[in-house]
């Protein structure tokens, strides 16, 4: 019997094992079965190389479960050990020390594991005891028998294995890690890991329902598939064998609308399958949806530095042993290696995305609403892939008719380039909401875009910087005739300074009981058939807004209330007979006030002007003061006799809650309000 230390540079592995990897706990099955696998991967290989002449039998990797006895075994018929092979690949732990090693990997629980083959210890963080029990394939090898307890010291002495190959037997800690002594724990964390490992992995017995209950029958229970469908070359599979696959990896999940097989072997090994969910407009993202194995061995779906972010959308597996699994996430995102995968997947899904379109752009246009989000985020955040995404993105009217972006510039240019020659895009966020406002556009003959995703705040100002001498504006950023404007000239609206003076203080004081609102009344000669009242959104501020939402950086301009333009039509009938009865009404009174004002006004301004740079004489600062406050008297004798007129002027306050309630701003009592006057207006 042989009794020695194992050898290690601090003076004891398994707390540092316990500490770092106690929240990945799970992964020691993970690792003691890869170890299972590799050893009979490689006997397999002695075997063609003529190395080993023996029989292979039955290769499969056990895992036994006796919760009676508190153990879990892990068996496999590989290439076993002889006791020279456990003292060096056991006994011996090389590092630099635990101080530097603890410094080093301190960011991460899984570099600890694999990186310096300590992939066995891994069993310490749930087994109060380990025996390694092994026959070497060597001819004339010895059984040896490996006993630990968990601290540094162990026993080596003759073991009794009659086959060769391997069992690991956990001790396991049932105070702390009892969970793992149940056969369901255990298969489930089998089919996490081990579901597609090359070589058959046995846990247990199936299961059938049988007299009311659950009872094993005679036949193995094989958890994983040796040949998943990703290592195969795609000329070997089918439609309906990516289909399969995809209802294993995400049963009961709607099927998706298509799939990239990834299958590179320079300058780096890389195979896998992607899939496109379908994703709803609402921006229905479930991340980790993509699976990260190593030569078949599940390591992680959180694939960040991987793939790219906007990647995240899809879902499936990739598979690589080139990728460093065993660093903290900081260096995988800076690997080279790794910017390379992530670069080739990022080419290869942009290239799948055009054959599709070019293959069949009916069948692309039928799909687009459902996988458009995700180009359009991969646009945001990924320039090369926004580059290639500008061979294929497509752009929908609010007809439903899909272009690409030559298309629509073919389509749009002659009627939408305004008086500088810059092509108007015009779009709208929601259909129905703006309904009037897109009509009036197609009646004017301008095509409506419908950019109604919750990223296309941000999209709008992709296409303006990819797009040359193109501008973007939302069909109620104003009215239709001032869209696009074909003339520098702005038509005069025809109102003397008293009816501005008069129709202004109305409408505003109709407007100002909507709160978190601002509004500017502005008046516009337009058509008699259009609209006599019209809510227009400033482009620039409600951009800022909008993404303000999205952005915390930008809460400044979040907390500032939207800001409407109320456009009176001067020539609309009603405008017209609205503006009538007040002169006269109120041009005895406001015209003689407007008359004040403007002389104060002149007054004040000719004693500045005389003085020049010279401070006023108290005098004449007394005076500037007093014709000041003659002038704010006139200004509130006006703006009481318009609010007592507008007061008995029904036809305002209808007129501006029409307007505010094709905007979805009329609510509550407001618009309780507008219900009886509507009824009582029409009883007149």
């Amino acid at each position: 019997m042989q009794k020695g230390t194992i050898g290690v540079t601090t003076e004891n592995i398994f707390p540092v094992i316990k500490k770092f990897l106690y929240s990945d706990h799970e992964i020691f099955l993970r690792e003691l079965v890869s170890n299972a696998v590799d050893a009979s991967q490689k006997l397999r290989t002695l075997a063609t190389f003529g190395d080993f002449n023996g029989e292979l039998g039955n290769l499969d990797v056990r895992v036994t479960v006796d919760e009676e006895a508190g153990t879990l075994t892990v068996s496999d018929r590989g290439i076993g050990m002889t006791a020279e092979d456990v003292d060096r690949y056991i006994n011996q732990i090389a590092f630099s020390g635990a101080e530097d090693f603890l410094n080093k990997y301190k960011d991460t629980a899984n570099s600890i594991i694999g990186h310096f083959g300590l992939g066995f210890y891994s069993a310490f963080m749930v087994a109060t005891k380990v025996e390694i029990n092994t026959l070497s394939y060597k001819e004339g090898a010895e059984p040896v028998l490996w006993t630990c307890d968990g601290s540094p010291e162990y026993t080596m002495g003759k073991g009794t294995r009659t086959e060769r190959g391997t069992d690991i037997v956990l001790y396991i800690d049932k105070e702390d890690s009892a969970e793992f002594l149940k056969q369901e724990r255990v298969d489930m964390l089998l089919r996490k890991y081990c579901r597609f490992l090359p070589v058959p992995v046995i846990s247990g017995k199936e299961r059938e329902w049988k007299d009311g209950k659950w009872v094993d029958t005679d036949r193995d229970l094989v958890i994983n598939a040796t040949e998943p469908k990703w290592m195969k070359k795609p000329s070997e599979l089918t439609d309906d064998d990516y289909l399969s696959f995809y209802r294993d990896l995400y049963p009961g999940e709607e099927e998706p609308l298509f799939w990239i097989h990834l299958n590179v072997d320079y300058p780096f090994n890389l195979t896998g399958i992607l899939y496109f969910p379908k994703i709803k407009s609402n921006f229905d993202i479930n991340r980790n949806r993509i699976q990260l194995y190593c030569n078949q061995v599940y390591v992680t779906d959180s694939v960040e530095g991987v793939v790219p972010d906007f990647m995240q959308l899809l879902q499936g597996v990739i598979d690589s042993p080139d990728i460093p699994l065993n660093v903290s996430r900081s260096y995988l995102q800076a690997d080279t290696a790794v910017k390379k995968i992530s670069g080739y997947i990022t080419k290869k899904v942009a290239s799948r995305l055009d054959e599709l379109f070019r293959a069949d752009r009916a069948a692309f246009e039928k799909k687009w609403d459902d996988i458009r989000i995700f180009i359009v985020y991969g646009m945001l955040t990924d320039e090369k892939f926004c580059d290639d995404a500008m061979k294929f993105l497509l752009l929908r009217d609010t007809q439903g008719q899909y272009f690409t972006l030559d298309e629509y510039k073919t389509l749009v240019e002659s009627a939408q380039t305004d008086a500088d020659g810059k092509i108007v895009y015009l779009y709208a966020t929601d259909a129905t909401a703006q309904y009037n406002y897109i009509k009036a556009a197609n009646d004017k003959g301008y095509n409506v875009l419908l950019l109604d995703g919750q990223l296309d705040n941000h999209f709008v100002g992709l296409l303006e910087r990819k797009l040359e001498n193109t501008s973007l504006v939302r069909v109620d950023a104003d009215v239709v005739d001032n869209l696009i404007r074909k003339s520098a000239d702005r038509k005069g609206a025809g109102l003397t300074p008293a009816q501005t003076a008069i129709l202004s203080q109305l409408f505003e004081d109709e407007t100002r009981k909507v709160e978190k609102a601002s509004f500017v009344v502005q008046f516009e000669a337009l058509a008699p058939a259009d609209q006599p009242v019209v809510l227009t959104q400033n482009e620039y501020m409600r951009r800022m807004k909008e993404m303000a939402a999205l952005q915390p950086g930008m809460s400044f301009y979040g907390e500032l209330p939207d800001s409407y333009t109320v456009v009176v039509n001067t020539e609309h009938p009603i405008v017209k007979a609205i503006t009538e009865r007040a002169d006269k009404a109120l041009d005895a009174t406001v015209e003689p006030l407007l008359k004040t004002i403007d002389e104060r006004n002149a007054d004040a301004e000719k004693i500045r002007k005389d003085a020049g740079d010279k401070p006023l004489s108290a005098e004449d600062d007394q005076r500037v003061k007093d014709l000041e406050k003659e002038v704010s008297d006139a200004r509130t004798a006006m703006a009481q006799d318009i609010r007592r007129y507008g007061d008995t002027e029904q036809e305002v306050s209808q007129l501006v809650d029409l307007a505010l309630l094709g905007n979805g701003l009329l609510r509550g009592e407001q618009l309780s309000q507008f219900i009886a006057r509507s009824v009582e207006m029409m009883q007149k």
